[in-house]
């Protein structure tokens, strides 16, 4: 049991618990104040950044100005595991906490099972952090069954089941609650959406039938989302790349539950979640200008680790556009993350894991001046120059590759009948989901592009007339192994589109041409 000291006795210890984050996996802290005699300050231990450490001159205004008695003599503040590092102002409260609790201003034990998560400032009140969702599902991991945090957490909190969100405005709250007493329902204007943030709207989200004269490339798109698959456009300035990219989050599947919380808790670390909207449950999609760094693209950083690009697309699309504009070893740093649906980022202070399940879209232009036809100045050699940016192993991992040509005013007026609605593709691309997950249903995978190559020919064997297509081109040098599996990959969703139980000699026929990017 733990006994609370009267307040003005020297000695006095306390105990309450917070959460520190290495990439989106959660660790709880243990704070620990002890109030002991000495010259007055504040001494915080346990590997604290710059920003914990200056913890130390808010929380003491925010205890002043909430109303209570800083402490006299010296205070020690302890974060364990001492081996870990601690990151950002989420520990204020915690910290306030366990100064006041040793010091005999509230229970020791109302706040020694409570996780505390929220930044303070200087007149007391709850600031939302970052990185809350992560935090609390670690919490429930433990078996911690409260958390408080700042009101502008609270639906973010509340994601995470069989736990009690206590939401805050100030320090005051918190000392309300502890005392028995009710927390007075003052939000602040910070803690609610922005009015001036539109809301998502499915009446005005981009659509397919957008894209006029392109039918191939619409064809793609809709391969590329039933079976998961990396895209690459190649084609003049104006012919519809970008238009198709923005537009392959509109015909995925929703985000499943688990697939939901996942994405949030990336993007609640990256502090990139809209307000009001707590649970991500649309398909991400990111488009990094071509001037990004790796770091930027891929995760890490000098001070804090941070989810880079192919982690904010986890479970979307990512997409380069002028992807030959990009460093050549940014593009590089995409091929382990393609593989392993995961980028490891190491530091000397840490090593952290970022989720990177993505589909890769790249579109490019096929020469520096863009132009097609009669109109390119540039030479053969400078048309090869310019995509030999891309290496060869990057597009040996990419399934789809399509050459888009400048259409007619009359191509435009006669694909607009043709041209279908988000909507209607989306119905299919669900239908060939549900089919290859029925198929997979015994596996760890759920889409085609997911599966493993030696699973795919012992588990899921394609008719050996079907596969005397790839054969020979793998003879003749037009294809790699990789490609095989690729291909073998693309023939099962295009089988799956069209309701077939396996892959005929018409669909590996297709998605040979497709991976080489030979398609009419």
């Amino acid at each position: 049991m733990w006994s609370t000291p009267a307040r003005g006795v020297v000695m006095g210890l306390a105990r309450t618990k917070s959460v520190a984050l290495l990439g989106v996996e959660g660790h709880t802290v243990e704070v620990e104040a002890h109030l002991g005699g000495g010259a007055a300050g504040l001494t915080l231990v346990g590997l604290p950044d710059t920003a914990l450490r200056e913890a130390r001159d808010r929380i003491r205004a925010a205890v002043v100005n909430a109303g209570e008695t800083w402490p006299e003599g010296h205070i020690t503040v302890s974060l364990s595991p001492a081996s870990l590092p601690k990151r950002g102002s989420g520990f204020d409260l915690a910290i306030a906490a366990a100064v006041l609790a040793a010091d005999g201003a509230i229970s020791a034990e109302a706040v020694h099972d409570c996780v505390l998560l929220a930044e303070l400032g200087l007149d007391g009140r709850a600031r939302p952090v970052s990185g809350v969702l992560p935090a609390v599902l670690a919490s429930s991991r433990r078996g911690d069954r409260t958390v408080m945090v700042a009101r502008g957490n609270a639906a973010e909190a509340s994601l995470v089941p069989d736990i009690e969100v206590v939401a805050i405005g100030s320090l005051g709250d918190l000392l309300a609650w502890v005392r028995g007493e009710p927390i007075p329902d003052t939000p602040d204007d910070d803690d609610h959406p922005d009015p001036g943030t539109p809301e998502p709207s499915h009446s005005r989200s981009p659509d397919l039938a957008d894209v006029l004269g392109q039918p191939v490339a619409r064809r793609a798109v809709e391969i590329a989302a039933a079976g998961g698959h990396h895209l690459m456009m190649i084609g003049p300035p104006g012919t519809g790349k970008s238009l198709l990219a923005e537009r392959l989050p509109t015909v995925l599947p929703p985000l499943t539950q688990a697939e939901s919380i996942e994405v949030t808790a990336v993007h609640s670390v990256a502090g990139t979640l809209r307000k009001g909207e707590p649970l991500v449950t649309r398909a991400p999609f990111c488009a990094p200008h071509h001037t990004a760094t790796r770091a930027a693209i891929v995760g890490g950083g000098s001070v804090r680790l941070r989810p880079g690009c192919v982690s904010l697309a986890h479970r979307g699309a990512l997409f380069l556009d002028e992807a030959p504009e990009f460093a050549t070893g940014v593009l590089d740093s995409l091929r382990q993350p393609l593989e392993s649906g995961e980028v490891i980022v190491s530091r000397s202070a840490a090593t952290v894991c970022f989720p990177a399940r993505f589909q890769l879209v790249l579109a490019a232009n096929p020469c520096p001046c863009g132009k097609s036809g009669n109109a390119c100045t540039c030479s053969s050699l400078q048309r090869r120059r310019y995509l030999a940016r891309l290496s060869g192993p990057l597009l040996d991992r990419v399934d789809l590759k399509v050459e888009l040509q400048p259409v007619s005013h009359a191509e435009l007026l006669a694909d607009r009948a043709y041209a279908e609605s988000s909507e209607t593709v989306a119905e299919r691309v669900a239908q060939a989901r549900e089919r290859a997950a029925k198929r997979l249903a015994a596996t760890p995978w759920t889409t085609n592009a997911e599966v493993p190559g030696a699973h795919l020919r012992r588990d899921f064997p394609v008719p050996g007339q079907a596969l005397r297509i790839l054969a020979a081109a793998l003879d003749r040098g037009e294809i790699s192994a990789r490609g095989v599996d690729r291909a073998i990959r693309l023939a099962w969703t295009l089988a799956d589109l069209a309701g077939r139980p396996r892959p005929e000699v018409e669909d590996t026929a297709y998605a040979f041409a497709l991976w080489s990017g030979r398609t009419p």
